[in-house]
């Protein structure tokens, strides 16, 4: 039986099950667009099961020692281990990833529950002090209850885990919403592992659906506390306005538009190894990817070149060939949109360097330049593989160039002069900005999301705790208290 087979399936209250909603869910493989399984939606019925169960659960979780929360996530992280050529094999097949992207994927989410391992211990409570006599001041360190994880197609087993795997530990209970082009990696695939780690009925629940079929209903329910959603600003900006209203938290990572920012005394070569990197991985299919790679005017040329014949030498084709740098784009209507802006912005005076070809899902690499500074393909977020090329005299000119855009996620500095590259990093209004490095990088202990439309809040290390916990001021009058009347 192939894991497509096995896990494309509701998994509610400890039961895989059928959807009961009236159509389907067809999960594709993005480069043959063979079928790899049909899930029936979710109802609103379900999401109610589903949230009902995970209530249940989480109240005796929730008083569950930390030891044992911390066991199963040691479960999780071995079960992870010894599966994991299974788990690169099906998001190859079901992402369209390469193999690199694959087992780095799987490799990072093994470093996050490692994390979660330990964050299942790390909860404090403090004791203040008073101004009243006799009063004692406990405050203690709660889990949030049950939170919704709302995950995107691009890395959805690191990204559901992220949220999935520190929540649990913390004593809260989750319900997954994976996206409906990964429901196998970003849902069942992390279900069953822990499942099989001894993980409680109830406490894990994923519910393959759309809005389509059940509206907002995974926001509204009265259950979840907490929202944490992966995706596109334009469907963020929805999840944290409906949050809002039911007085719901809201994590929310959202699109980028990055700036890999060349400086005049940067390293070249290496500057160009970390551009068609932070550009071109997963098809240019990340938030965090360079949209965006600005020069400095006194090294463009050479820069130019040596970018451009890198990025002529990338392979486009099969994900499981070795050889290959460039997969498909996730479906048709991504591919033809990306192929659509590219034309949009030929028209409209921008010069081709590199152009690629599109055949079916498969989008060749596109570097543009020549760019107009009030054209709207610099201040938006592309996700696929054409890079746009931008110089700039001076330091302060790129700053106001980088800073041009309505997101704020990641971003990249290179210089020989590392001090340099952190001052000009602390002008560039991003979450995440790295000094002589890609623009892409998340690691367990280090804050991650954005400023402006790419977001709100953090995850990671202490934020998340912060995120999926709440506190409550226990107050003890050991004495007696004074009454006005």
């Amino acid at each position: 039986m192939s894991i497509f087979t096995e896990l494309a399936h509701q998994y509610i209250d400890g039961e895989w099950l059928a959807g009961t909603g009236s159509w389907d869910i067809i999960d594709v493989n993005p480069y043959n667009g063979e079928k790899l399984a049909a899930i029936t939606v979710a109802t609103v019925e379900q999401v109610d099961q589903a949230y009902r169960a995970a209530d249940r659960a989480q109240r005796t979780w929730a008083e569950t020692s930390p030891y044992a929360r911390r066991a199963v996530l040691e479960k999780v992280l071995k079960l992870t281990e010894e599966r994991e050529a299974e788990i690169v094999e099906a998001m190859i097949d079901e992402l369209g990833g390469t193999r690199p992207k694959a087992e780095y994927e799987v490799h990072l989410a093994k470093e996050f529950l490692r994390e979660a391992v330990q964050l299942a211990v790390r909860p404090e409570g403090r004791i203040l002090p008073s101004p009243v006599d006799g009063k004692e001041n406990r405050v203690e360190r709660l889990p949030v209850g049950v939170i919704a994880v709302i995950s995107p197609f691009n890395f959805p087993f690191l990204v559901t885990l992220k949220s999935v795997a520190p929540a649990l530990a913390l004593g809260n209970a989750v319900v997954i919403k994976p996206n409906q082009n990964a429901p196998v990696v970003g849902g069942g695939v992390i279900a069953k592992l822990f499942e099989d780690a001894g993980l409680p009925a109830g406490l894990l629940n994923v519910l393959v659906t759309d809005i389509a079929e059940i509206g907002d209903a995974l926001l509204t329910h009265p259950v979840p506390r907490v929202i944490s959603f992966a995706g596109s600003d334009r469907v963020g900006r929805h999840v944290g306005a409906v949050a809002a209203r039911h007085f719901k938290r809201t994590v929310l990572e959202l699109s980028g538009n990055s700036a890999l920012v060349v400086l005049d005394d940067a390293d070249l070569d290496y500057a160009v190894d970390a551009a068609v990197f932070s550009r071109f991985v997963y098809q240019g299919q990340v938030c965090m990817a360079a949209n965006r790679i600005l020069v400095d005017r006194s090294v463009e040329a050479d820069f130019t070149e040596r970018f451009v014949k890198r990025v002529r030498s990338l392979n486009t084709g099969d994900p499981h060939e070795p050889d290959v740098q460039i997969g498909p784009l996730i479906n048709p209507f991504q591919a033809e949109a990306l192929t659509a802006l590219v034309d949009r912005a030929l028209e409209a005076g921008a010069t081709a360097l590199v152009r690629g070809a599109t055949r079916g899902n498969l989008v060749e690499p596109t570097v543009l330049t020549g760019i107009p500074e009030d054209s709207p393909l610099l201040g938006q977020e592309i996700f696929g593989p054409v890079a746009l090329l931008v110089p700039f005299d001076g330091e302060d000119e790129a700053v106001r160039l980088a800073n041009a855009t309505p997101y704020g996620l990641s971003g990249a500095v290179h210089t020989r002069d590392v001090e340099r590259g952190v001052r000009f990093a602390k002008r560039i209004e991003t979450g995440m900005i790295h000094v002589n490095d890609s623009t892409i990088g998340d690691e367990p202990l280090a804050a991650f999301g954005g400023e402006k439309a790419s977001g709100m809040g953090r995850l990671n290390g202490e934020a998340t705790i912060e995120a999926f916990t709440t506190q409550k001021w226990i107050s003890i009058q050991h004495g007696r208290s004074r009454f006005p009347f």
